[in-house]
């Protein structure tokens, strides 16, 4: 039989069951927060980046040619893809791969077999397919077919040590479409990871491209809100922090001045959420200056963002985010535990389930990226969440797993700048999207300039940069990946431009 890499699931009265546990899934390769080599087999390299918190240094110039630009990669011309329907013979191979026999963990040498002949078939679109089985496949006989039929099928040649980084980030920087039936063929692939991913694709969910969904390389976060084993690190996921314990600044002495922070201010009431335990938790829900919060920070895209959780139609209940453990794009992909509504991390919008289907989009405040020594002096009233949510690990994701940029698929990036120049984003009083270079704006504003475009400035505030109108009004921004910013605003604007 066939190896994968969390086990095979059993189709019985229509529920799906493990049968046999994944090695991967544990908390310490957490998805968005996983080792250097992740569960795919793909080995991203982990040589450590300069400090990018540090003060930028040298001359400062407003000069878009002086911006750092990424060269961009390049796939080559895109395979030619054929119109129309799947032929009846190739909708059958597809099933006997795929359909029930998947789902119900029978997978052998004959299904192998047939994933060979789908190569030879010669159409870009099923490969979409080959890439799902590739990012959970473990056996060597499946993976080696699988690497031959995509080549076959694309007419490109596989990176043979890392197939499914390869293959994906070609598929999307070419555009391909996906087969006919995708998402239920899909779905059965990803609930033989995990059996509870089940609900989240939603058949009739119009508002997710679902090439892009791929596995972060940890379960889903289904404790229920509030749980008893917020500081137990033994959950197969990336546990979320409910109503965080927290300390007043006299507490928080187990955080030095330079530790990079998230900061927020909601109603006159300040909080600080140290990098460190995000990196560790990646989702808070929270209550802060009255309001409450959903808090995800994606290391992947370096992208903490803050969501009103109580502006929701009557008769909604306040929605709980979770971590799914799955991506897009390299962006973690969010829930609501309630009612197991997917939402677009970045953009805060339900794109699956009934919170979709009432058009529910979650309104943003502004989260600063600064120190934790810049950001206690401008608010020596702050709390901070406590020590022990850290759950004993302090890692650096960014200047370590992440330094040399994405380890999962993104296609290609808009070259204007480098894959993963700091930005903060926004959407101007006009409705557009706009971003900031970072590290331009910080050495205009240091040197006593001024930073705005369409509507908005930027200014440093608590040692974070945060926009306003230019009457002086906040406006939601936060920092993220330029890579991360512009796929999910592929029509923004940058500054300086």
């Amino acid at each position: 039989m066939a190896s994968f890499r969390n086990g095979r699931t059993h189709r019985n009265n229509k529920h799906r069951q493990l049968l046999v546990a994944l090695v991967a899934l544990t908390f310490v390769v957490a998805a968005c927060s996983s080792s250097s080599t992740d569960a795919a087999g793909d080995s991203p390299s982990s040589d450590a980046d300069t400090d990018a918190d540090a003060e930028p240094s040298g001359p400062f110039v407003v000069d878009a040619a002086n911006l750092p630009t990424d060269p961009g990669r390049d796939f080559g011309p895109a395979p030619d893809v054929p119109s129309g329907d799947l032929s009846a013979e190739t909708i059958e191979k597809l099933n006997a791969v795929f359909g029930d026999n998947l789902a119900e963990g029978r997978f052998g040498a004959e299904e192998i077999d047939i994933i060979g002949e789908l190569g030879s078939i010669e159409d870009p679109r099923i490969a979409w397919l080959f890439s799902d089985l590739l990012r959970i496949s473990q056996g060597q006989a499946l993976r080696s077919t699988l690497i031959s039929a995509s080549g076959q099928a694309t007419g490109a040649s596989i990176d043979a040590g890392s197939p499914w980084l390869d293959l994906t980030d070609r598929l999307i920087a070419w555009d391909i479409p996906a087969p006919p039936n995708y998402l239920e063929w899909k779905s059965n692939i990803y609930t033989v990871v995990v059996a509870d991913w089940e609900p989240l694709f939603d058949p009739n969910a119009t508002e997710i491209d679902w090439r892009y969904v791929s596995w972060g390389g940890v379960g889903i976060d289904d404790r229920e809100f509030a749980s008893d084993d917020q500081f137990d690190p033994r959950c197969n996921c990336i546990p979320a922090i409910d109503n965080p314990e927290v300390t007043d600044v006299d507490g928080a002495g187990w955080l030095d001045d330079d530790d990079v922070v998230f900061g927020i201010t909601l109603n006159g009431e300040s909080r600080a959420y140290p990098r460190s335990a995000m990196e560790v938790r990646e989702m808070v829900n929270d209550t802060l200056g009255g309001r409450d919060l959903g808090i995800p920070y994606c290391t992947l895209c370096g992208s903490a963002q803050a969501f009103f959780t109580d502006d929701v139609p009557d008769g909604v209940d306040r929605p709980i985010l979770r971590t799914s453990g799955l991506l897009s794009r390299s962006n973690k992909v969010m829930y609501d535990l309630n009612t197991k509504s997917v939402f677009d991390t970045f953009l805060g919008n339900a794109v699956t389930g009934p919170l979709s289907d009432i058009g529910v989009t979650l309104p943003q405040a502004s989260v600063l990226t600064t120190t934790w020594g810049e950001w206690r002096e401008a608010h020596p009233d702050t709390t901070v969440l406590a020590e022990g949510l850290n759950l004993g690990r302090d890692p650096d994701f960014r200047n370590n797993r992440d330094a040399n940029g994405p380890i999962f698929p993104v296609g290609e990036v808009d070259p204007r700048l480098a894959v993963q120049e700091d930005i903060v984003g926004v959407t101007t009083p006009s409705g557009n999207a706009l971003a900031f270079h970072s590290a331009t704006a910080r050495a205009a504003l240091l040197d006593g300039q001024t930073v705005s475009a369409d509507g908005v400035e930027l200014r440093l505030v608590g040692g974070g940069l945060q926009a306003f109108t230019t009457d002086g009004e906040p406006i939601a921004s936060h920092e993220a990946f330029w890579f991360a910013w512009s796929q999910f605003h592929p029509d923004t604007d940058l500054w300086p431009v």
